[in-house]
């Protein structure tokens, strides 16, 4: 329903109650409102027209990282509890399986990082072009909205930033062969994946190691794994099914998931080696 607001303009009545991404509209509304600022003066200020704040606040369109950073400094909520930065990242999170999240928010705080995946590279390894070919490929099949596919790479982005930005986190990389034969988004692509974990792999905080097809039964994981070393040195673990991803804290259940990564890493290919795998299959990609 729509109620006549001035002569001619007619104000969408909004119900914050519907989604998430509705309340993040009627709050902006109300924000704008109070300040008695039009959706075109808005605009203005937040580098975008007044009909891209007509959609945000009435939810047609979904609000962006850049925006919702550019109106907490505009209605002065930059770091607080109400930043519409925060409620943006519930919004985007809530897209992502459920418990990854929680996983996300332990990792950018983990001393050591040990991962094991098999399939596809890890979002920690992942170059842009590949997230966002992996992405588009889920907006394809369906699965995800193509608003939910830029929240994806993004969240990919700012996982790398985290890690990576900086910090000394030490991130131990075990990929099973499969993640490096399995073509993705063709040659050009994968070229540069290849180039990027070479030079992942010449980091000084970081180890890269191919867990190649011939390692047979002595491979102990057949799902990906993550096992995080927290800087009080607890330990706690990630693993996913299809429906949802779970985070174990309790240390008599990761120690052996821990240990079992220490057994693969003393039979896999050294980093020397493994970075060999990667430059011969780098040289024979078309």
């Amino acid at each position: 329903m729509a109620v006549l607001e001035g002569t001619f303009v007619y104000r969408k009545e909004l119900n914050p109650e519907a989604n998430p991404q509705a309340a993040y509209g009627a709050r902006l509304r109300k924000l704008r409102d109070s300040r008695g600022w039009t959706q075109d003066e808005l605009g203005d200020m937040a580098g975008c027209t007044g009909r891209h704040i007509s959609a945000m606040e009435t939810g047609r369109k979904s609000a962006t990282l850049p925006f919702s950073r550019r109106a907490d400094q505009i209605f002065g909520l930059v770091g607080s509890p109400e930043s519409f930065e925060r409620e943006w990242r519930e919004i985007k999170q809530g897209s992502l399986l459920e418990g990854f999240p929680e996983y996300l928010r332990l990792e950018r705080r983990a001393a050591e990082i040990r991962l094991y995946e098999v399939g596809v590279m890890p979002g920690l390894l992942q170059t842009p072009e590949y997230a966002t070919v992996l992405a588009e490929s889920a907006v394809r099949r369906g699965v995800i909205t193509p608003e939910q596919a830029q929240e994806r790479v993004a969240v990919t982005a700012e996982r790398q930033a985290a890690v990576f930005g900086g910090r000394e986190t030490m991130v131990f990389g075990m990929l099973d062969e499969s993640c490096l034969r399995r073509p993705v988004g063709g040659s050009e692509v994968m070229r540069a994946q290849f180039d990027h974990l070479i030079a992942f792999a010449a980091l000084p905080n970081t180890i890269l190691q191919v867990v190649p097809f011939d390692l047979g039964e002595r491979r102990p994981f057949d799902l990906p794994i993550y096992v995080l070393t927290m800087v009080d040195r607890s330990i706690m673990s990630y693993a996913e099914s299809a429906q949802q991803g779970y985070v174990e804290r309790e240390t008599t259940a990761v120690l052996p998931l821990l240990s079992a990564y220490h057994q693969m890493q003393a039979v896999a290919p050294s980093q020397a080696a493994s970075v060999d795998i990667v430059k011969q299959l780098r040289k024979g990609t078309p």
